[in-house]
């Protein structure tokens, strides 16, 4: 499948070209045709399967049939809502790539920052809204956007959009727009909470699954390395210190870890910036741009701060704290190994964190390898992984007599216990294989 058998326009097709795209992913190849059509979607998609083309690409193609030549008379004909600052402006990158050869405008509004420079664009007219949802709403407010005349109605992200809180605003937002027109619904993971607020939004719409996200690429070589807490600090240096890395995102729980890795790795001498929900705009796009272009050899980044962060050459993921909520690993080790190059995904895991570990181990049906030869390993490891531990109970139960029962009067053997092996890594199944991306139904 190319692109051109999608009945794209030669502007857009020259556009991809430009970009250096010539096969859609599984996503695009099904969704293109359907948003062509008018229909509404509902699709179960991760970060980096290529979802923000699948609906950009089809918008374009609709608003430039009724393109208008004076930016003044231009109004918000689609607006995609997306949870964060760096989504909002990487899909902004997108429109403006894919629509290059286009006569259409877009713009895109978040907080953190002045607000002036967002409304200049708005005012002089924009065919296309790209927002996050508090911003949205206060413009909206003060008169500087009209969604009266939008046709097209994008959310992004829907679950991260429930994880933060944005709920009501989302609720006051499908209040703001108009009744008739075509939606599209987007989320990495599809509980019912997600599928009522779907319900809310859709009309009878095609639903899309692309690489449910209990499964990892096989482009992503994982590691685990059991230490201590306290020993996680000299750990990471002791790896960072391979000249071989060229650079390294590392994910931590929260805005506080993430300042204090910040801290001691450039007291290390490795050149390293931090982005989380704390930093400024200013501050999150210069550090983000700076790791881009190889100033800063280490992000470390919070997981909402890292959404945003699409870089197809990024070789290494850390998790120096293991993620509570198993999907969120699949997340994090999917910014690396993306768009078939390969990668890899080491994570450190203390002792608070052995149940973290089971459940995505569980989610992802694979036993990660673990690097057991490294300077500061781990005092006391899952039972598992204890190899000290099996020795003893094979001795234990090879040394275990048969036992008389009164009863009976005869012999009979206690039921040995089995000792499990480490299971050996699978391989699971790539999230750009055309195969698993299917049409489920239209409801």
């Amino acid at each position: 499948m190319t692109f051109e058998k999608l009945d794209l326009i030669e502007p857009i097709l020259n556009a991809l070209k430009h970009e250096g795209y010539t096969k859609p992913t599984p996503i695009q190849e099904i969704s293109i045709p359907i948003v062509l059509q008018g229909g509404d979607l509902l699709g179960c998609a991760q970060t980096g399967t290529g979802k923000t083309a699948a609906f950009a690409i089809p918008i374009l193609q609709i608003l430039s049939k009724n393109a208008s030549n004076e930016r003044t008379s231009r109004k918000i004909k689609a607006l995609i809502v997306t949870p964060t600052r760096e989504l909002a402006i990487q899909i902004g990158e997108s429109f403006a790539n894919y629509g290059r050869f286009l006569n259409l405008r877009h713009t895109v509004v978040f907080g953190g920052v002045s607000q002036q420079s967002q409304v200049n664009p708005l005012k002089m007219g924009v065919d296309i809204l790209i927002a996050t949802p508090g911003r949205l709403l206060d413009l909206q407010n003060q008169g500087y956007i009209k969604l009266n005349d939008l046709s097209i109605f994008v959310l992004d992200e829907a679950d991260r959009m429930l994880d933060m809180g944005f709920i009501h605003d989302i609720k006051k937002l499908i209040k703001l727009i108009p009744a008739k027109r075509q939606s599209l619904f987007f989320s990495a993971t599809m509980p019912e909470s997600i599928r009522v607020l779907a319900g809310t939004i859709l009309s009878k719409p095609d639903e899309v699954e692309v690489t449910p996200a209990s499964t990892t690429a096989e482009t992503v070589q994982q590691e685990m390395y059991f230490v201590d807490a306290a020993n996680k600090k000299d750990l990471l240096i002791h790896l960072l210190q391979d000249k071989k890395i060229a650079s390294a995102l590392v994910f931590t729980r929260t805005k506080h870890g993430a300042d204090k890795v910040q801290r001691f790795l450039s007291k290390a001498h490795i050149k390293t910036e931090a982005i989380h929900g704390n930093k400024s705009q200013n501050a999150r796009q210069n550090a983000l741009r700076n790791f881009k272009d190889g100033t800063t050899r280490v992000l470390v980044a919070t997981d909402i701060a890292a959404r945003g962060i699409d870089i197809d050459d990024l070789n290494l993921v850390i998790n120096f704290e293991i993620p509570n909520i198993p999907e969120t690993y699949v997340h994090r080790i999917g910014r690396t190994g993306r768009a078939g190059l390969d990668g890899k995904a080491v994570s450190f895991c203390d002792v608070e964190e052995h149940a973290y570990l089971r459940d995505i181990q569980k989610l992802i049906s694979i036993q990660i390898p673990v690097v057991s030869e490294h300077p500061y390993p781990a005092e006391n490891l899952p039972p598992e992984h204890d190899s000290n531990k099996i020795k003893r109970n094979l001795t234990k139960n090879r040394n275990k007599r048969p036992t008389i029962d009164p009863s009976k009067g005869k012999r009979r053997k206690e039921t040995d216990k089995i000792v499990s092996k480490p299971q050996q890594p699978t391989k699971s199944n790539s999230m750009h294989e055309p195969h698993l991306a299917k049409p489920i139904k239209r409801s």
